[in-house]
Formats: C-alpha cells, structure tokens, sequence
C-alpha cells in the first residue's frame, strides 16, 4: 500500500513515515509513501501558495494552480488513486472508515493550510473529505497522519491479526483494561483473574470490563454495536445486569446515584 501526502510543510509527516513500527512496514516493503512539496509547483520564485479569497474574509486560500500541478505530478487523476482532503467540514473519520481506506492501494491525501483550499481542485481531483474530528488545526499535515496511522496498521503484515481484533471499536466495544509487572503497585494489585491461568474466566472478565468502560465512557456505542447486530447474547446480558447506571448516566438530578453505582462498579473490579 502506498501514501502520497501532499503538503507545504513534508518534514512534518516525514517523522512519522521513518518511525517505530511504520518505518519497520515500510522496510519491509509492505507500506511506500511520497511526500510531495506542493511549494515546488508554484510559479512564483517566493513560493507563493496562497492568496486572499473572492468575496473577502479573514485568511488565505491555497492556490488552485501549484496544488493542481502537484496532483498532476502523482497522477491522482487515475482511478486507482484515492483522493482525501483533510478538512474540518469533512465527514467524521471512524474505525470502520479506516478498515475500508485499508482495502486501498494508493491513498492521495490533501493537507490544506490557512482557510482551506479552491473548491475547484476539490471538484476537479478529491474523492471524499474527511475529518479527525469537531475541532479546528492549523494545518492538515497532523490530521493527514491521524488518518495514515489508522489505516496503515490495519494492512496484512504489519500488525498481527489478534491483535487488531482485540481493539476498541472493533466489535463497537472500547477495550478492556490492561495490566503488566508488577504484580502491586502502589498498593493497588493487579486483578487475581488474570494470573488464574482460566482463559475462560479470563475471557467474561475481560468482556465485562469492556462493557462497563463502554457504559462510562462512550454509551453511545452500545446503540450502535445493537443496531449493527455485534453483541452476543453474552454481551447483552452483562448490558441488562448494568442498565441501572446507563440510565442515570446524563441526568443532573441522580448524580449521586450514579457516582454510588460507579463506586460499586469499581470495588466489584478489585
């Protein structure tokens, strides 16, 4: 799988690309990428990207022309290339889009600047806008590795499989919690289940807790793992054993029932 980021500013993704486990993928020939400086394609000899936008407003806009030459330059014209523009008003970037961006052979992704980019290279090269979330950056350059990190450990070889099935979000579930040596710290000991040697026992304990951080954390994807049809009648059943605390989870005036149901929650975990 191949990325090709394009940007004013490369050295920022380029960190990533030559790091950790990516730098490893990509040793091993399973990941290529291309960072592509779209300063290169401006006609100008400052380098200039930017200009004021039509109408007025506050900030710039990358200019149609460097950018639209630097999409040339990757052929991002061709349909085996996937075209993504990293934008605030973009769709919501999830786990599920991740796993579908994976499929991909060669993803194009755009990393806008100052107030964004002409709508016309939009029209003319993107194939879907995407967003990290409902908050604004200066730049697209980190968003655009949010979204590489995501996808690139999903492609076959670069993280074990068990792994990736042991995650939050894969089964709509966030992951239960984790312990390692030692056996006490300060104070506080790790779960007696887990050194029992029962990987059955193991096992319920584990989906309780993902369950129950799920309840605390994110409720909002127990209706969506229902509406999916992910949850075993397992799962279910721990869900009906905890709806007391769901059911307090947004109201002011029971917040002292909820605190009380989260103490119980946490004595019954130690």
């Amino acid at each position: 799988m191949k990325f090709t980021v394009l940007t004013l500013f490369p050295e920022i993704p380029r960190a990533f690309f030559e790091s950790s486990i990516m730098a490893k993928a990509v040793e091993k020939g399973i990941i290529a990428y291309d960072l592509v400086n779209i300063r290169d394609f401006a006609f100008d000899r400052h380098h200039t990207c930017d200009d004021a936008p039509y109408g007025g407003g506050a900030g710039q806009l990358l200019l149609p022309e460097p950018l639209g030459l630097a999409l040339d330059s990757v052929e991002a014209y061709k349909k085996t290339k996937h075209v993504i523009y990293v934008t605030p008003s973009g769709k919501p970037f999830t786990q599920q889009k991740a796993v579908q961006l994976s499929q991909k052979d060669e993803i194009v992704l755009v990393c806008g600047r100052y107030e964004g980019i002409d709508q016309r290279i939009i029209d003319s090269y993107v194939d879907e806008e995407i967003s990290i979330g409902d908050y604004v950056m200066s730049s697209g350059e980190l968003a655009a590795t949010v979204i590489v990190d995501s996808v690139y450990r999903l492609v076959d070889g670069v993280i074990t499989r068990e792994s990736l099935e042991e995650e939050s979000f894969s089964d709509n579930l966030l992951e239960y919690p984790q312990y390692t040596r030692p056996n006490v710290y300060k104070g506080m000991e790790v779960p007696a289940v887990l050194s029992s040697g029962n990987h059955e026992k193991i096992r319920k304990w584990r989906l309780e807790k993902s369950i129950q951080k799920t309840l605390r954390n994110r409720p909002d994807l127990i209706q969506k793992a229902r509406m999916t049809g992910t949850l075993t009648q397992e799962a279910e059943k721990m869900i009906e054993e905890l709806t007391g605390f769901v059911s307090y989870k947004n109201d002011r005036k029971k917040s002292r029932k909820l605190r009380s149901i989260q103490i119980k929650l946490d004595k019954k975990e130690k």
